[in-house]
């Protein structure tokens, strides 16, 4: 019965650290992307570097994902 009850707690935190990992990265691309647009290049750019950084924020929450899935140890 512990046993079980300390595998799925284990599982409960795998799973509920990939929500934070996709907010994070995508977030964090987009911040990236709107602090370029709008103090670097003076709204030269706008919103073209915000869109493409959001794509790479976004890129990278999948390939956060995609290694988490290939783990052996869950």
């Amino acid at each position: 019965m512990f046993g079980n009850r300390k595998e799925v707690m284990k599982l409960m935190s795998v799973f509920g650290t990939i929500g934070i990992h996709m907010a994070a990265s995508i977030f964090i691309g987009l911040g990236i992307g709107y602090y370029l647009d709008h103090k670097v290049f003076d709204d030269k750019t706008s919103p073209w570097l915000t869109m493409i950084f959001l794509a790479f924020g976004i890129i990278a929450g999948f390939k956060n994902l995609y290694q988490m899935s290939k783990r052996k140890d869950l």
